[in-house]
């Protein structure tokens, strides 16, 4: 008997528990906002539905652009793109993707009438058309210097299917072609996804992910530590410090495209007054924010733009810390005491919103921080003027390392995000995404940002990094782009 209990407690040791799970749990600051890849652009949201479904193009773990769905791609002219597709993708229905896919998927995304946050993103492409058995042609308003770029965000979803659903109910019912299928979203719990063995890369390493929404960060650490979650984001710094001694978690930490902002409304309530949006300006003070919130997890900039994308422009300077000009301001305009709604979820740092709102009242303003879900925030966000709030704590991706995708949608006119309106500003950014040369380019976006500037639509505070934890048997290298794809994680002794 005993030779025998030695011989089972060999084989326990000898087989880590973590070698017995086929599942893994993921443990998200906020819920779902939506399954439709072609509708809410926000990071829980595309961490789910981007392993559903396969893009026209992806990037590579350097960022480089690679194939995807299309397998090569060339330029006829300046405002014409022809995609060679693959022919051995199935849509986890069975049916194949096809061509006239491609097409619907475009088509779908830049319809107006659609009223996709993501159009700014795509709304040069004019049209899409089947130009062989395995080929699909854009062509653009202009010559397009981002349409690459932006196409690594474009996930094609199945003709027949949308068509027969409507989009509400494919949003409840999504089908895709990518590496996991939806088994069942349970709206403010958790979605599950199962794993698709017919994906045209291999099988994935796990035959299940569970995704949770768990607000609360101290929750999400307790979790990761008892086993109940095995990889979770959003963390702050302070919880990256708590954890580095952790022998049984790792951190997973990398600089990010995304840019931490303040959007500043400037169409509504006591913002509209330009005195007091450079007010805020220079009541903000980025560096006490970076020092002791951020504890080096991050890189100061002055512009609503990071260093890892294109249009980053450093010689645009930021507005000095100086809170008695500030207050000087807020007199001037006659607003002591007027009560500024800053609109917030729990995705973002709440220690951030209260250090703001410590700020300003220094100055003369009162901050009224009011928290709700994501899906709601998003919702008032994208609303009008009346329903964004005065400000709110932005961390904004494009997911495509380019200007185009972070100052075009957040301040140009028109914009489902923007909340503000200036005719020279629009006309910056409309010329530098018509335009091939690099350098006319960074011109056009250097008098965009002296505009930004001199306006304050949005205060850019910080490069963001993304800060991971996981259980140390997760094998995973988390990139620049937020990727969160889960085929490319697995077990390791």
């Amino acid at each position: 008997m005993r030779a025998l209990g030695l011989l089972f407690l060999g084989l326990m040791l000898a087989t880590p528990a973590f070698a017995q799970k086929d599942g893994l749990v993921v443990d998200l600051p906020g819920d779902v906002a939506t399954m439709d890849p072609h509708l809410q652009w926000d990071t829980d949201s595309y961490t789910v539905y981007r392993n559903i479904f396969d893009n026209l193009v992806t990037r590579d773990a350097t960022g480089k652009i690679a194939p995807q769905v299309a397998t090569a791609w060339r330029y006829a002219d300046d405002r014409t793109i022809v995609f060679d597709l693959r022919t051995d993708i199935t849509f986890h229905d069975g049916s194949r993707l096809t061509p006239e896919d491609v097409v619907f998927s475009v088509q779908r995304i830049i319809n107006p009438a659609f009223r996709s946050p993501q159009l700014s993103q795509f709304d040069q492409i004019v049209s899409a058309e089947v130009t062989g058995p395995a080929q699909v042609t854009l062509h653009t308003k202009t010559p397009y210097p981002a349409l690459m770029a932006q196409l690594v965000k474009l996930s094609i979803v199945p003709k027949a299917v949308v068509e027969k659903l409507g989009d509400q109910r494919f949003n409840q019912e999504v089908v895709g072609s990518g590496p996991f299928r939806l088994r069942a979203w349970q709206r403010g719990v958790q979605t599950v996804l199962d794993a698709n063995d017919a994906y045209w890369r291999g099988k994935p390493a796990f035959r299940s992910v569970t995704f949770r929404a768990v607000p609360d960060a101290s929750t999400r650490i307790a979790d990761l530590r008892t086993g109940r979650a095995d990889i979770t984001r959003g963390l702050s710094p302070d919880d990256a410090e708590a954890l580095k001694s952790e022998r049984a978690l790792q951190l997973l930490t990398v600089p990010t495209e995304r840019i931490a902002y303040m959007f500043v409304n400037a169409q509504a309530g006591p913002t509209k007054d330009k005195r007091v949006r450079q007010a805020i300006a220079m009541a903000v003070d980025r560096d006490t924010i970076i020092t002791a919130l951020q504890q080096g997890y991050a890189k100061p900039v002055n512009i609503v733009l990071t260093p890892a994308n294109f249009g980053y422009v450093p010689d645009v300077k930021g507005w000095p810390h100086d809170p008695a000009k500030a207050r000087a301001l807020i007199k001037e305009a006659g607003a002591e005491g007027a009560t500024l709604q800053f609109l917030t979820s729990p995705a973002y740092d709440r220690r951030l919103n209260e250090a703001v709102q410590q700020m300003l009242g220094e100055v003369g303003l009162k901050v009224d921080i009011v928290t709700m879900d994501q899906p709601t925030y998003l919702r008032r966000r994208q609303g009008t003027p009346e329903e964004a709030g005065s400000l709110s704590q932005g961390r904004w991706s494009c997911a495509c390392q380019d200007a185009d995708g972070v100052i075009f949608p957040l301040f140009r006119s028109g914009s489902i995000w923007s909340k503000f309106a200036n005719p020279a500003f629009d006309a910056e950014v409309d010329a530098a995404r018509t335009i091939l040369d690099p350098g006319k380019r960074l011109e056009h976006y250097r008098r965009a940002f002296e505009i930004l500037r001199d306006e304050v639509p949005g205060i850019g505070l910080f490069q963001d990094v993304a800060i991971y934890a996981a259980r140390r048997e997760l094998k995973w290298a988390p990139t620049a782009n937020e990727a969160f794809f889960v085929m490319d994680m697995k077990w390791q002794p």
